[in-house]
């Protein structure tokens, strides 16, 4: 069964699931005083304003952190456009809502932000599963 957890300011909902997550550590990097891996619980919602963790989890390239508005009306969870970022060594981002078709020919949409395989290491490809970290992978 999928590890699924949800932190809450009252505003603010993240969600995380762990299965998806890559390890990049950009939440730590960009939020240590909310993202603590170290300790629990790791996510700590009373230390940054909702603007500042919503910002970061959408730069999430894994999508294990999402987040939804606890007021429906509230629409700041929605992005109006579709950006891509290299990462160095690492891999390609594409944030926005995308259609992605397999070459199997299954389809699946995905949300916020969608991490690429660029070194193609990747057991769980097109995406990426962090494989790029274990292999050094430059570019």
């Amino acid at each position: 069964m999928a590890k699924i957890k949800e932190y809450s300011n009252g505003e603010v909902t993240v969600v995380w699931e762990a299965e998806k997550c890559i390890h990049s550590a950009i939440c730590v990097k960009g939020l240590p005083m909310v993202f603590r891996p170290k300790v629990r619980p790791w996510v700590r919602m009373d230390a940054a304003s909702t603007e500042a963790i919503v910002n970061q989890v959408k730069s999430c390239p894994s999508g294990a952190l999402s987040f939804y508005m606890n007021n429906r009306n509230d629409k700041t969870a929605e992005i109006l456009e579709t950006k891509v970022e290299v990462l160095e060594n690492g891999p390609l981002l594409v944030y926005g809502t995308l259609s992605i078709t397999h070459k199997d020919g299954s389809s699946e949409t995905k949300n916020k932000t969608t991490a690429f395989c660029r070194c193609g290491l990747s057991s769980n490809k097109p995406f990426c599963d962090g494989a790029h970290v274990k292999h050094n992978f430059k570019g």
